[in-house]
């Protein structure tokens, strides 16, 4: 017998139809001799509907503590829905909201963290044969005041209690068969990975790719659950994300990948001297902002350029800091640019084969597409390109190093 932690997102339960599938799909689980937990999502548009509700009652900042308490309902209604659904089919199912699950987080209200899961309560559960429903996205803090994990806080919830469980494989359904070469609503060619290994999947996720949300496929490299992606609405097998070591074919570049959500500044003029780029960053973030790609040009005459990105989210707060502080520190102007797009390359094979990069380079230039900053790592190539290129880039790409007429970029000297 083993242990199975599945995860259904607010699609896959979206209506009672759909409940009754997932319900359906459980007791299949138990009848092949699974111990199963179940994490669900609020039912679809759920999330959205309380927002809403939480911003017309409570206006633009509503109580952070209020707002994790309505947030967690939706969790909590699908969770009663799914495990009344299961025992009425004849399979005994108990619901747990995030308390109830022992999941333990820090106080950081609409974006908490967990910190420990006690699993006593759902393991005796398990142990007497019940389905343990379990509401993702939500714990509890020290004070016992409900939280929430955030966007997408149901994988990390999933994985976690996996890894608390120490379970055999966690397996996250979605609308999508799997995880995939490059978006296939973009990329028509794009194919289904049959495994991918989590640092592969750790970049794609930070990328810009949607299916695993970065935390979870954190969580699932740092305590080595295997993870299997695949479709609620079919029984085809998905992708799987695991070790390095289980991933048999090694591919030069596995994914492909866009993120529209950032923006660009520029502090031009920036005096080269030691200490000017902290104070450009420190109020950043000291501000809460991340900085995702950081350029710095050639000194110039004793002054500099210095180029960053964040989310598009934060790029009013941002470039208001930088004007301020460009200000102070005598710099000559500050630029900006929501109208970009990250494009990214992700592969355990670029790690042992040069000139990547420069055939990403050349594919682009050919198609008339200007690199504005460029960003990598041991598997990755990430550049910032105009907007308007994203989806010709992403095609383009793909096509280049996975589709059926890729070659293997020239080995640099």
């Amino acid at each position: 017998m083993g242990l199975i932690v599945q995860k259904y997102g607010g699609t896959s339960v979206g209506d009672l139809d759909r409940i009754r599938n997932v319900a359906r799909r459980v007791i299949e689980t138990v009848k092949a001799g699974h111990q199963v937990a179940v994490v669900v999502s609020a039912m679809a548009g759920e999330t959205d509907e309380l927002v809403a509700l939480a911003h017309g009652a409570g206006g633009d900042t509503p109580l952070a503590r209020e707002y994790d308490a309505l947030l967690s309902t939706g969790e909590q209604k699908t969770i009663a829905l799914l495990a009344m659904t299961i025992s009425q089919l004849g399979q005994p199912a108990q619901s747990f909201n995030g308390r109830q699950a022992g999941i333990r987080t820090d106080a950081a209200h609409l974006r908490a963290r967990i910190e420990n899961i006690d699993t006593a309560n759902l393991r005796e559960v398990l142990d007497a044969g019940v389905v343990a429903v379990i509401a993702g996205f939500q714990g509890f803090d020290d004070g016992g005041n409900i939280t929430t994990l955030g966007r997408g806080g149901s994988d990390t919830t999933a994985v976690a209690v996996a890894a608390a469980l120490r379970a055999d494989a966690c397996e996250i359904y979605t609308d999508v068969a799997g995880i995939y070469t490059a978006d296939p609503n973009l990329v028509p060619s794009a194919r289904k990975l049959d495994r991918i290994s989590y640092d592969e999947m750790l970049e794609l996720s930070s990328l810009g790719a949607k299916v695993l949300q970065i935390r979870s496929a954190g969580f699932a490299m740092r305590y080595s659950v295997p993870l299997h992606v695949r479709s609620s609405f079919d029984d085809a097998e998905g992708t799987w994300v695991v070790s390095e070591e289980e991933v048999m074919e090694q591919l030069l570049v596995s994914g492909v990948t866009y993120n529209r959500k950032e923006a660009k500044i520029r502090v031009r003029g920036v005096k080269d001297q030691p200490g000017i780029a902290a104070k450009i960053f420190s109020p950043i973030s000291g501000a809460g902002i991340v900085v995702d790609m950081i350029v710095q040009n050639l000194s110039q005459d004793g002054t500099t350029d210095l180029t960053f990105t964040v989310e598009k989210a934060c790029y009013a707060q941002a470039i208001e800091i930088a004007q301020r502080v460009a200000n102070e520190i005598g710099a000559a102007a500050v630029e900006g640019d929501e109208n970009i797009v990250k494009v990214s390359i992700v592969g355990l094979g670029m790690k042992d084969h040069a000139g990547v990069a420069s055939k990403m380079f050349q594919v682009l230039a050919d198609e008339g597409i200007n690199i504005q900053l460029i960003t990598t790592s041991e598997i990755k190539v990430s550049v910032l390109i105009d907007e308007k290129y994203a989806e010709l880039a992403v095609r383009t790409l793909h096509d280049a190093f996975i589709g059926d007429g890729a070659a293997e970029p020239a080995q640099e000297s």
